[in-house]
């Protein structure tokens, strides 16, 4: 109980511009940066890093279908990469996430969300549960600041009860991280490894040599929608990795970025942290309540947990929904406004995010209704630049996804 009063007083009234403060004003280079520049990436700062958006021998559209049809590389090393250990990480980082980690198997992991007091989500990540003692995360480079806080009050307040616990933060300079997506690549780095990856199916994970280097570890997830894995890799090692995984003779894969891995997660219907959740936006809402394990919902023993069940049994006043736009209509990008089919001074809701889909041929987006609008097939408008555009609420995610899931 002390521990969880702490959690709330220091953590999670927290405003965001506290830790902003933190972050660096000049963009950060990965390991890979120069490897970029050589194969062509025309690079742009995200989220305080210097990444290609796209290679000069392919447009996004291109990299997009490529990668649904063979497989791509994407450097995905500005994320944060964190280890927590000790007999009592697990019982710490429940504290402050919805994930049931206790009964979680060892090598496997889950997507989870650290919540706020009032319900918002902090942040959406990886947690990995490696051993009894033991858990790997991956958090997003737009919360690097918030998300290290965060850990790091609550592994402070767990020392000071005399828990055992330890936290290590993998720097840049430390260790990469590169997402290898598509039908090919798994069979690629098949060949780069030993461990038989026909037995590591989707959300599990394991330490493996990549290609004679040691330190690395293979999770076989994604965010694209397509079978793949993300490889932790040191950083002193990636640049030579990344090549032989380009290598012709291991398979068709090229590199991709930034603009290919938007599109691909988007039509796969999966959220961007600060565009369709953030701190305002709970689990419920965002239709993402099976991140909230039952046990979890049943102890109450995490922020939010009683806002959540109040949202759970009452229901909320908007929802995340997918929507088609019609044809002829331009995309429909973050902040354009939705309002009713039938009154076209009725708003009711905001689109998030919004792209072409190059797998559909038509436009795509997903926002946030009012609840009784939530409905797939309902009609809608989306104004845009000024006009109104007919759309309607369609199901997610908008293309089938390749997960490498255990059938039993």
């Amino acid at each position: 109980l002390l521990l969880r009063n702490s959690l709330k007083g220091n953590i999670f009234q927290r405003n965001l511009a506290t830790t902003a403060t933190n972050e660096k004003l000049q963009p950060e280079k990965t390991a890979l940066y120069e490897f970029h520049k050589t194969h062509g990436g025309k690079i742009v700062d995200f989220a305080g890093y210097l990444l290609p958006v796209q290679y000069n021998d392919q447009s996004i559209i291109k990299s997009h279908l490529y990668t649904r049809e063979y497989g791509s590389i994407f450097d995905v090393s500005h994320m944060l990469q964190t280890y927590i250990k000790g007999k009592d990480a697990i019982e710490c980082i429940e504290q402050i996430c919805t994930a049931d980690i206790k009964n979680m198997a060892n090598g496997t992991g889950t997507l989870t969300v650290f919540m706020k007091q009032d319900g918002g989500i902090w942040d959406d990540l990886i947690v990995n549960r490696i051993a009894d003692d033991e858990l790997y995360i991956v958090s997003n480079a737009s919360r690097k600041a918030s998300d290290t806080a965060l850990i790091d009050e609550a592994v402070t307040l767990y020392r000071m009860l005399g828990k055992t616990i330890s936290m290590e933060f993998l720097t840049l300079e430390e260790q990469s991280l590169l997402a290898v997506q598509g039908p090919n690549a798994v069979s690629v780095v098949q060949k780069l490894c030993k461990k038989d990856l026909s037995k590591l199916y989707f959300m599990n994970t394991v330490a493996e040599q990549i290609d004679g280097v040691e330190n690395c570890r293979i999770t076989r997830c994604g965010y694209t929608g397509e079978d793949g894995v993300e490889i932790s890799i040191p950083s002193k090692h990636v640049s030579r990795i990344a090549e032989a995984l380009l290598d012709a003779k291991h398979g068709k894969l090229k590199l991709a970025g930034l603009g290919a891995r938007d599109s691909l997660r988007l039509e796969a219907g999966m959220c961007l942290y600060g565009n369709d959740i953030d701190e305002e936006t709970t689990p419920i809402e965002a239709g993402l309540a099976w991140l909230v394990a039952k046990r979890r919902r049943a102890a109450k023993n995490f922020p939010g947990a009683e806002i959540l069940n109040e949202q759970l049994r009452n229901g909320v006043q908007r929802r995340r929904v997918g929507i088609k736009v019609a044809q002829g209509a331009p995309p429909a990008r973050h902040h354009v406004e939705i309002y009713n089919a039938k009154n076209n001074t009725e708003k009711i809701g905001m689109v998030t995010s919004g792209c072409p889909s190059p797998c559909l041929n038509y436009n795509i987006a997903m926002g946030y209704v009012q609840e009784e609008y939530k409905k797939a097939g309902t009609p809608l408008l989306l104004k845009i630049r000024d006009k109104f555009y007919e759309s309607e609420v369609c199901k997610m995610p908008f293309v089938k996804t390749n997960y490498y899931q255990n059938v039993k």
